[in-house]
């Protein structure tokens, strides 16, 4: 059974002030890493006084250009640009789950799709949350997150080989 994304998270909108931020815990679509790698350290801190408060657990998803499928499952606490989506699991919803889910191809393309603007695309926040995901029981979403994140451990281990063996 499928249902709208709306039915698994929601948009985060809560604010925080930059100065209690670092470049550690900043993120904006500078720092994403494309194809689902994850995040760097910031370049700088914006020059706003407040950005988008992010919390561990919470999935991040660069809105421009989806196509270049940034997407961070957050580690800790901090802020976002406005050109980063937030999105936090509901009740009952494994956040890691809603972070496989929206890894998948299949949500960039649709992203990209459903997206407004040619030179630099955005995704269209309304749009997104009509994305058709799978509705799972908790547990079984516990046991699909089991198995990916073992798969995603072996998949880091060998990524630091090929680096150690290309150095």
């Amino acid at each position: 059974m499928k249902s709208d994304l709306s039915t698994i998270c929601t948009y985060v909108t809560d604010k925080i002030t930059v100065d209690k931020l670092t470049v550690d815990n900043y993120i904006s679509t500078e720092n994403m890493l494309p194809n689902k790698c994850g995040v760097v350290k910031a370049s700088s801190l914006p020059q706003v006084k407040q950005v988008t408060h992010y919390k561990k657990g919470d999935v991040l998803v660069s809105n421009i250009r989806p196509y270049f499928k940034k997407i961070w499952l957050a580690t800790n606490e901090g802020g976002c640009s406005n050109d980063v989506l937030v999105m936090r699991a509901r009740k009952d919803i494994e956040t890691s789950f809603l972070y496989y889910v929206l890894s998948e191809d299949d949500f960039f393309e649709y992203s990209t799709v459903t997206g407004k603007g040619t030179k630099m695309p955005r995704g269209d926040k309304t749009a997104i949350m009509k994305y058709q995901v799978p509705i799972i029981a908790l547990e079984e979403q516990r046991k699909i997150v089991g198995l990916l994140n073992k798969l995603d451990k072996k998949i880091n281990i060998n990524k630091e080989i090929n680096d150690n063996l290309a150095a």
